[in-house]
């Protein structure tokens, strides 16, 4: 074993996972160009088939949620702060709450492609400046979580060969980049779909049966495994309380609530699940496929919560600190003891195949927002052919693959989890309040949504570019810079109420939309439509 970098599998499990992953990549591609839109209709591009079952629908919505960073990150995160990572577990298992309870039911009602269709219902006069500026919000976010899965995939890859040179960087960046554009850009929505049900069956059944066997390996008495883990976690009965990481002091509290809100606000507002809210036919399948996502959810936080107690309890806190010191090896180090080679493997497959999936929906919204929002109705001005939209939209994924590709590359060494928190901040500061405002407040107006989405946008970037994850600690970007007057590393807890303020200053200070058009707006909110 290599012990200047996390290499935690053999080449036995490097040689099996390279098989089965490359085995489902083939299956799955196939598949997605067998089931790719064979009419140039847009419709079809863009929200697939829409008489999926509740139970397929909510695979696919809980496949587009659930990253590799739930896999690894999240249980590494467990396995190293016990208590706090649970709770962080917990908010990712709950945000689907606010989904179900606000915006599914009248997004999906209102929306037509994207949420700039549902502000063109309700602003017909000056939908194109909001819909510019809602194109360049999705854009940053789904590029920055793009940009988070490719440098993940290089991250992942340190498991197997340690710290990578240059040509394997690229390399791995290259291939995986190039498999998600081919989704994306050729099956659409179908095929985005396909593969994110096989994600989903793989992640939920990967998962639970590890959590299985960790709970077999302590005669599945529960007290039995939380006081292994306490006992080989260094710190006793703290490893149980609350404090390790989020909880010393008030900074820390602050940032933890910053981070949950930006999780579970965020989740309502990131582009690719609101593309997939849009595609049930009717609001009550998507209201049970909503139901089947959120049980799904909470199934593999749970099991996720158990393999990283089962891993500091099996393998312990020192080993998993020494070999990845944010965790992420854990889950791969736990499967190498209870199931050697073969399970390593098997996780390990899931992991890249994972990372695959995500990185498609996002690749996928971004195009379609590109396409339908920036060219054809921005553009064109709602005068594009419904094949020249379709060709816009697969050059689209092309370009936006390729640009993440350029700065994965460039940014690899950045922690992926900065990445995607910052999008799920900028997605809960600028998309939500948007998307609120617009469904349930009948005074907004097309300034106020600018404003919101351009000023939760700069807020959320410059709090980041002004904060410890930039510099003036070890783990900056920049650790030489000092630079950094915003404590938190999250600025979800400031740029989210920026964000509804703006929108509302900009709304009071504005003249109403004319003529009003809430009233049928929200009928259709509230009621849908026969399509």
């Amino acid at each position: 074993m290599v012990t200047t970098a996390a290499v935690v599998v053999d080449r036995f499990s490097l040689q099996l996972t390279f098989l089965l992953f490359l085995s489902v990549v083939v299956v799955t591609l196939f598949t997605a160009l067998l089931t790719a839109p064979q009419r140039d209709e847009i419709g079809e591009f863009y929200l697939g088939n829409r008489t999926m079952s509740p139970l397929r629908n909510g695979l696919a919505m809980c496949g587009d949620y659930l990253s590799a960073a739930t896999l690894l990150g999240s249980t590494g995160l467990v396995a190293l702060t016990g208590y706090d990572g649970l709770l962080y577990l917990g908010g990712t298992a709950v945000a689907w709450m606010m989904v179900l309870l606000l915006i599914a039911e009248p997004l999906r009602n209102a929306g037509r492609f994207t949420l700039g269709d549902t502000i063109a219902l309700r602003m017909p006069a000056r939908q194109r400046p909001v819909r510019l500026a809602l194109s360049l919000c999705t854009l940053a976010v789904t590029t920055l979580y793009l940009v988070a899965q490719l440098v993940g995939s290089v991250a992942l890859l340190t498991q197997f060969t340690g710290e990578p040179g240059a040509a394997t960087r690229t390399l791995c960046v290259v291939v995986i980049g190039t498999i998600v554009v081919v989704y994306a850009a050729l099956g659409g929505m179908p095929g985005a779909t396909f593969i994110q049900i096989v994600k989903a069956v793989m992640l939920i059944s990967g998962v639970t049966v590890t959590a299985v066997m960790v709970l077999h390996h302590y005669d599945w008495d529960i007290d039995a495994l939380l006081t292994a883990a306490a006992d080989h976690s260094g710190m006793g009965t703290r490893f149980l309380e609350p404090g390790l990481r989020y909880g010393a002091s008030t900074t820390s509290k602050l940032d933890f609530l910053s981070l949950q809100l930006a999780i579970v606000l965020g989740l309502a507002a990131l582009p690719h699940v609101m593309m997939r809210l849009l595609a049930p036919r009717s609001t009550n399948v998507l209201r049970n496929s909503v139901v089947w996502a959120m049980g799904l959810v909470g199934l593999v936080c749970l099991a996720a919560g158990v393999l990283g107690l089962g891993a500091t309890a099996v393998v312990g806190r020192d080993t998993i600190a020494r070999m990845d010191h944010k965790g992420d090896a854990a889950v791969l180090l736990l499967a190498h003891a209870l199931g050697g080679g073969i399970l390593t493997a098997l996780l390990s497959c899931l992991a890249f195949v994972t990372l695959l999936a995500v990185a498609a929906g996002l690749t996928l919204a971004a195009a379609s927002s590109a396409a339908h929002d920036l060219y054809g109705e921005v553009i064109r001005k709602g005068r594009a052919k419904q094949t020249e939209e379709l060709l816009v939209a697969r050059l689209a994924a092309a370009v936006i693959g390729v640009l993440a590709m350029l700065l994965a590359l460039v940014s690899w060494g950045a922690n992926t989890a900065t990445l995607a928190f910052l999008a799920f901040a900028i997605a809960a500061s600028a998309l939500l309040p948007t998307l609120v405002y617009t469904l349930f407040w009948r005074r907004f107006t097309p300034t106020g949504a600018l404003l919101g989405l351009c000023g939760g946008l700069l807020c959320s970037v410059l709090l980041v570019v002004f904060s410890p994850v930039v510099s003036s600690t070890p783990a900056s970007l920049y650790p030489d810079a000092d630079f950094a007057w915003f404590p938190l590393q999250n600025p979800g807890i400031v740029s989210i109420p920026a964000g509804f303020l703006l929108g509302w200053l900009g709304t009071v200070l504005s003249r109403p939309e004319v003529p009003d058009t809430y009233d049928e707006f929200e009928v259709r909110a509230l009621v849908g439509t026969a399509d």
